[in-house]
Formats: structure tokens, C-alpha cells, sequence
């Protein structure tokens, strides 16, 4: 089996450099992997201790901040190596301080696998949620470097606990200790004999629960808002925005934020385009529009958390076709969170829809009337809000359980 994975991966690896010809996406994906070692050899020596955070993408590195954050703070003479496996994890995060070297995971073949390590030299390893990678595992645990999984979430139908599945069972088996989200989960590792399992929670309620220290303050949402209402759709995609421009053309008589996933200049003027009230770009505002507008349509990155809090109801995008987005960061500010269907595999969604703080929405009609039912009854809409707040504030505390286990490590 494992000769196989190695076959798999490599000619993986061949198609995709042929396909990056024509796929910018891949492109990034691929160049970037040429970098990596380079990278890590410019800016480490021998003599530096290095701690190596890995995440798939944008939502394991959330994941991983909390931790991220506390390691820098409590190990301040240790260097700290972050990959991604995915470009648009490490396009939108390349630049951020709490690591030293930020690149790509070089793919996971043993030659590659060698020279990655060769080069970080790492003393410790925290993989984030799923990324199980075989020659990396194995590649670890041979040299003896402690490694451990944070966040983790386990289903009963992955490879692990299939009959055929003891090549991946033997690579979580490389794992120090692995901090798992749920109970669930724990009784899945514990049944295929991995006992070094700890439940603490998702390390995301660490760092959704920071938000709410900050300073969220943003000028043209105060000019936009000038004490209204307010509904904030976050990471839409079209599948979504088609819903809430129905709504908006219908019905609305609220401010709206639409802050699309895909910020493309021809996607963005479709949608403007779509809307029948008036409307502004949020690069219009940097320009200095003096025009009036009910919605505006986020062109940017990196503001949206903020947004959220000056919402009373919010959509987050994502889970009609591409997969959910974080519905955590508008739900710490205590509203009512919207998605669509396909939420599960999600668990803190699984679990707010259940106890009632997130509303799963089918089709335009659900969506409209659960809008106008939060927007007409501000005491239901706090009501449900303070579900989503108390859910966040009872469940955190990951982060404290595995900084305290890193130091006995460390």
C-alpha cells in the first residue's frame, strides 16, 4: 500500500506541473513548492530552534492562531516555520508576523519529504485538523521529532477506520498526541487503538473569542450604518448572492454588506449590476463617493471580521455548493447566523443549528422570511444571537489545555 501512495502522489504531482500551464491556481501551487527549501535554508541556520505550524488553508491557520500566538509569546528565541498546502491559504496569510518563515508544504514524496526536513530542522511539529500526510509521518517519527494534531475532527467513514485503511491508521500512529474537537472523535481513535487522544475543543472559539477585545471600529461603517439596521452577508459566492439579491430587490428596506469570496473585478460589477437599489463598492468609499447607497459590495480583503460587528443579522456564504465559511467570527457579536443546506461535516454549525443560533435556509422563499421574521422581532433576533455567544464563551479553552502540554515538550 504504501509503494502505491508513493506512485499516486508522484504522478500527481507530474499531472499537476502540466496542468499549473493552464491553471493559474496551480500555478501558485506548484511554483511555490519550488521556493520552499531555498526559503528555509536563506532563513534559518543549524543553531536556530524551530517550531513548524502546518495548515491545509485559510481556516486550519485560524485554527492554529491561538497556538501560534501563544507559542511566539511564550518561546520568543525559537523560529517559527508555517507551510500551507492550499494558495489561497498562504496568498491571503504570506505576509503574517507570528511566523518567521511562511511557504508551502513541498509534497509528499520521501525525497521531497527528506529535504523539507533537512532544511526547517524542526524540534517540534503541530499539524492542524486534517492534514494526515504518510512520508511526512513516518519521516518524523523516524527522526524522533515530537508531533502532535490540534483541532482534529474525525468521521466514521474516513479511510482510518475502514478495513483496508491500516496504511493511514499506521500514520496517525506517528503522532505524539492528537487534541481532538469532539467526543466523537475520541471514540473513533479509541476504537483502532489510538489511545494518545485528548478531547479539548475547537481551537477557533480561542481565537473568534479575541475578536471581541479589539478595537472593531471602521469609519464608513459608521457613516453607513448612521444607526440603522443592518444584515452582513460574508464569503458570499453566486449561489448565495442570486438569494440575497432576490431578497434585496424584493423586499429589502434594511442596509446590507455583501462581502463577496471572489473579490473579480467582472464578478463584482455583475453583482452591482444585479441590484436594483442603489449600491457602492467599498473602493468607490476610498475614492471618496459622496453618493448615497443601501447596499455596499466589499471589494476587498481583511475587513470583514470588523464588518460583522456592526451587524444585526448575518449570512455567511458558502454552504449551497463550495462548503461553509466561518460562521463562528459573526457569531461571537451574539446575532442570528444564516447559512444554506450543506452545513454538516461542520461541527460548530452542526451544533448551533441544532440549539437554534444558526438558521439553515433551502431555497429564496425560506431565506426571505426568516429575514423579515429576525428583522420585524429584535427580541427573538437577541434571542437567538445570545445562543451563538453563550455557545463560544462555554466551549473555549482549547488553546490553554495544549500550550500547557507543548511546555512539557518545549
Amino acid at each position: 500500500m504504501h509503494a502505491l501512495y508513493n506512485f499516486i502522489v508522484a504522478t500527481a504531482w507530474q499531472f499537476l506541473k502540466i496542468a499549473a500551464l493552464f491553471n493559474t491556481k496551480l500555478a501558485l501551487f506548484t511554483k511555490g513548492r519550488k521556493e520552499t527549501v531555498p526559503l528555509l535554508t536563506q532563513n534559518l541556520t543549524e543553531n536556530d530552534k524551530v517550531i513548524w505550524f502546518h495548515a491545509a488553508s485559510l481556516g486550519e491557520y485560524e485554527q492554529g492562531l491561538p497556538i501560534m500566538e501563544g507559542v511566539r509569546k511564550e518561546y520568543p528565541s525559537y523560529k517559527l516555520v508555517l507551510t500551507f498546502f492550499s494558495p489561497s491559504g498562504y496568498e491571503i496569510k504570506k505576509n503574517t508576523a507570528v511566523a518567521d518563515v511562511v511557504t508551502y508544504l513541498p509534497i509528499d514524496t520521501k525525497k521531497k519529504v527528506k529535504a523539507f526536513l533537512n532544511a526547517a530542522n524542526p524540534g517540534l511539529v503541530i499539524f492542524i485538523k486534517y492534514e494526515i500526510w504518510p512520508n511526512y509521518l513516518n519521516e518524523l517519527h523516524r527522526r524522533n521529532i515530537p508531533t502532535l494534531l490540534i483541532s482534529a475532527l474525525f468521521k466514521k467513514n474516513q479511510i482510518y477506520f475502514k478495513g483496508y485503511g491500516n496504511f493511514m491508521r499506521n500514520a496517525l500512529s506517528s503522532f505524539k498526541h492528537i487534541y481532538v474537537q469532539n467526543d466523537q472523535s475520541k471514540k473513533l481513535l479509541d476504537s483502532i487503538g489510538q489511545t494518545n487522544v485528548t478531547v479539548t475543543g475547537d481551537t477557533r472559539l480561542d481565537r473568534v473569542s479575541e475578536i471581541l477585545e479589539q478595537d472593531n471600529s471602521l469609519d464608513f461603517m459608521e457613516h453607513f450604518i448612521n444607526g440603522n439596521s443592518c444584515i452582513v452577508a460574508g464569503s458570499t459566492w453566486p449561489e448565495d448572492e442570486k438569494l440575497l439579491v432576490a431578497f434585496i430587490n424584493k423586499t429589502c428596506d434594511i442596509q446590507v454588506v455583501i462581502a463577496p469570496h471572489n473579490i473579480n473585478e467582472v464578478h463584482l460589477e455583475e453583482l452591482k449590476n444585479s441590484i436594483n437599489k442603489p449600491t457602492c463598492l467599498y473602493s468607490e468609499i476610498i475614492k471618496g463617493t459622496n453618493k448615497k447607497y443601501d447596499v455596499l459590495i466589499v471589494d476587498t480583503i481583511g475587513l470583514l471580521t470588523k464588518i460583522y460587528s456592526y451587524a444585526d443579522i448575518a449570512y455567511v456564504g458558502g454552504a449551497f455548493a463550495t462548503g461553509l465559511h466561518n460562521t463562528m467570527e459573526p457569531a461571537v457579536f451574539g446575532i442570528p447566523v444564516i447559512i444554506g443546506p450543506l452545513y454538516q461535516g461542520f461541527l460548530e454549525a452542526e451544533n448551533l443549528v441544532r440549539q437554534g443560533g444558526i438558521i439553515s435556509v433551502a431555497n429564496k422563499d425560506q431565506l426571505e422570511n426568516v429575514l423579515l421574521k429576525l428583522i420585524s422581532n429584535t427580541s427573538e433576533a437577541k434571542h437567538i444571537g445570545s445562543i451563538n455567544s453563550k455557545y463560544i464563551l462555554n466551549n473555549k479553552g482549547a488553546s490553554v489545555q495544549i500550550l500547557k502540554d507543548i511546555r512539557t515538550i518545549v
